[in-house]
C-alpha cells in the first residue's frame, strides 16, 4: 500500500475531510470539560487547524502539527492571530516530542493512516503523552477497507488498540457533521 502524499491532496482540494470548521463533538466536549486551563493540548495531522483552533480558543495553549506544508500554511493564514497557538511541519508517528503534552486530540488521522502502522500510532499517542495524560478522539466507525484513507475501525479494534496503555473513562456518539451520522464514535481516555 503506498503512503498518501497529503500536501498533494491539499494542492489538488482533494479534501474532503476538512468541513471548515472544528469537529461538532469538539465543540460541545470542549463546552463541559473540567480540564486544568494551564493543560497543554496536542493536535496531530492537524490539517489547516480548524480543531486546534477551537483549543486555543477555549483558553488552551495549543499546537498543531501536520505532514502537509500547504496545510500549515492554510492554518497559520487563518488562525495565525490566536493566542496560544502554533502550528509545525512533523511526522507525528515517527518525531520525538521536545516535551509531552498533558492532551492529545484526534479527528481523522487514525483513520487516515494505513492500518498496518497502528501500532506505531499507539505508541506515538504514548511517547508525546506525559504520564497520566488524555488522549480525546473522534474515530470513525465503520468496517475496515483495503482502499483508503479513510481506512474504516471498529469499536472493538480501538478498545483493543489502546487498552493495554490507557484507562478508558468514557465513549459515546458525538454530534458530527452532516453525512457523518452514526459513522463517529467519540473516546477520552487516560494515560497508565
Amino acid at each position: 500500500m503506498s503512503e498518501t502524499d497529503w500536501n498533494q491532496r491539499y494542492v489538488d482540494g482533494d479534501t474532503p475531510w476538512d468541513k471548515g470548521d472544528a469537529a461538532p463533538g469538539l465543540n460541545d466536549w470542549l463546552m463541559g470539560n473540567d480540564m486544568d486551563p494551564d493543560s497543554r493540548i496536542l493536535v496531530p495531522g492537524c490539517g489547516c487547524g480548524h480543531d486546534a483552533h477551537a483549543w486555543a480558543r477555549a483558553g488552551f495553549e495549543t499546537t498543531g502539527v501536520d505532514l502537509s506544508e500547504l496545510a500549515l500554511n492554510q492554518a497559520g493564514e487563518n488562525y495565525e492571530a490566536i493566542p496560544g497557538l502554533a502550528f509545525f511541519p512533523g511526522n507525528f508517528l515517527e518525531d520525538e516530542p521536545q516535551e509531552p503534552y498533558d492532551l492529545i486530540f484526534e479527528h481523522t488521522l487514525y483513520c487516515a493512516i494505513d492500518p498496518a502502522r497502528r501500532d506505531e500510532y499507539a505508541k506515538a499517542v504514548t511517547r508525546w503523552l506525559k504520564p497520566g495524560g488524555y488522549f480525546l478522539a473522534i474515530h470513525f466507525i465503520f468496517p475496515l477497507t483495503k482502499e483508503g484513507p479513510p481506512f474504516g475501525a471498529s469499536r472493538e479494534e480501538i478498545i483493543d488498540r489502546f487498552s493495554d496503555r490507557f484507562d478508558l473513562i468514557e465513549e459515546w456518539e458525538p454530534r458530527n457533521f452532516e453525512g457523518r451520522e452514526r459513522e463517529e464514535r467519540m473516546f477520552y481516555w487516560k494515560r497508565k
